[in-house]
């Protein structure tokens, strides 16, 4: 097919606009919010495939029915903040990092009654500190689409903890 020079210039400057606007979506998101959007995404993703761990391994039902119940909300979860990123022109990963990899490995070394334990026991210090960074980032984020998803989802982050200290009863 041929272009004209009027055509390729036309196309050449709509990709450089386009690329504009990546570049100053991601200019409006600060290094808090970028250290959030790091540090959330992974604790998040750990938490999803915990909780498909503790749907297997789990000795009991609540344990499992938390399990399910994890990795659905923060898959939902996931995917919001994702979107989020992306939009704002933030990398976003898709695999775990060396910490969260070797803190699944080991839960999958464990079964029964340790299992649940380690699994309650892990998911409240996960919680504690993702629900800080979701507190903080609600609080001191400058991205308005971030913060409004910190302010929402750390709600869900409290609800989750009052389910897991029910656990340990």
């Amino acid at each position: 097919m041929f272009y004209s020079r009027p055509s390729a210039r036309f196309c050449l400057a709509t990709i450089l606009s386009l690329a504009g606007l990546v570049a100053a979506r991601a200019a409006t998101v600060s290094d808090v919010d970028k250290a959030f959007v790091a540090k959330v995404s992974q604790g998040g993703m750990y938490e999803v495939e915990l909780g498909k761990l503790a749907e297997d391994r789990g000795a009991r039902q609540d344990i499992k029915d938390q399990g399910n119940t994890e990795a659905h909300d923060h898959g939902l979860v996931g995917d919001k903040l994702k979107s989020i990123a992306t939009g704002a022109g933030l990398p976003f990963p898709d695999t775990l990092n060396s910490e969260f990899q070797g803190r699944l490995d080991r839960m999958k070394g464990l079964s029964g009654a340790a299992f649940d334990s380690a699994y309650v026991k892990d998911m409240q210090a996960i919680h504690d500190a993702d629900g800080a960074a979701f507190a903080k980032e609600a609080k001191s984020g400058t991205n308005p689409d971030l913060k409004a998803f910190a302010t929402e989802t750390h709600r869900i982050v409290q609800r989750h903890l009052g389910e897991l200290a029910a656990k340990t009863d």
